[in-house]
């Protein structure tokens, strides 16, 4: 973040001048500049856009969930400010609205909307399927309990949104470490399997914790897994994977292993596949 500068204080300190401005950095905003040739992130966005304000804005949205520490945010999306009156530039999206004082924390200097707080703005604002990837990575990261998003749910029954809200919280799961396996897990749920439990741990015979499963039925061991494309072009993810596969089956799990392939083109197979691992599961499923 410390690439960032504000143009008129690097001049004033000594360092930075028009010429090196001109020559060697792009106006990101009005006087805030990043150096030429750097690829923007989520957070670099929202720090341009805290800065542009003169430090006194408020981070929501995507870009609260960025200094909060989430993973998988889209680098291009305009960085989303609140708590200030000034006209929104090209690139920043201003958010109006009341924000409690306890819904608010600061990340190092800046002001941001809490987890819950921007969670409740997430679920409001994105389509369903996108406030749910989003909202599941950024409880994962803090391990904020999704309970903490419906208290602030509770406070604004009238706001625009709220029903999308409610249904991605009900199909929230901090669990989730990527958003292939969100939508992994959205798929087996509208495919009517019973609600997964996510990151089961499996212990040895010594009762010590070895392995989690993404998702799965601890009462059926049955579990489901999202290989990624790593899983078939690293050879030692895929070594790592025979070992890993071998201790759950010596466990007694049957696990069902689902590709990016599979989980784009191949949804009505994948229900099928876990369907008929639970159904001849050895603890009787009795579908």
């Amino acid at each position: 973040m410390g690439q960032i500068i504000v143009g008129s204080e690097a001049m004033a300190a000594g360092s930075a001048t028009r010429q090196t401005l001109r020559s060697k950095y792009v106006m990101v905003h009005q006087n805030v500049y990043a150096p030429t040739g750097l690829l923007l992130t989520a957070r670099d966005r929202a720090m341009a856009a805290w800065l542009w304000s003169g430090r006194s804005a408020t981070l929501a949205g995507y870009s609260a969930a960025a200094v909060l520490g989430s993973k998988w945010l889209p680098d291009d999306s305009p960085a989303e400010l609140a708590r200030t009156r000034q006209p929104s530039p090209p690139g920043i999206l201003i958010h109006t609205g009341v924000i409690a004082d306890d819904e608010l924390q600061l990340v190092g200097e800046m002001t941001c909307t809490s987890v819950a707080r921007t969670c409740y703005d997430i679920g409001r604002r994105q389509p369903l399927d996108t406030a749910i990837i989003r909202i599941d990575a950024l409880l994962n990261v803090t391990h904020v309990g999704v309970d903490r998003v419906v208290d602030i749910a509770e406070r604004y029954p009238g706001a625009r949104g709220i029903r999308r809200l409610r249904k991605a919280l009900d199909l929230a799961d901090a669990g989730a470490e990527s958003p292939q396996e969100t939508r992994l897990r959205l798929v087996l749920i509208r495919g009517g399997l019973p609600r997964p439990a996510t990151q089961i741990p499996v212990a040895d015979e010594w009762g010590r914790v070895r392995r989690r499963i993404d998702m799965g039925w601890p009462d059926w061991m049955v579990g489901v897994e999202y290989d990624g494309d790593q899983h078939w072009s690293s050879p030692e993810d895929h070594e790592n994977d025979i070992v890993r596969l071998e201790f759950l089956a010596s466990r007694g799990w049957t696990i069902v292993r689902v590709s990016a392939r599979q989980l784009r083109c191949r949804q009505p197979e994948i229900v099928a596949r876990v369907h008929n691992a639970l159904k001849h599961s050895r603890r009787n499923y009795g579908l």
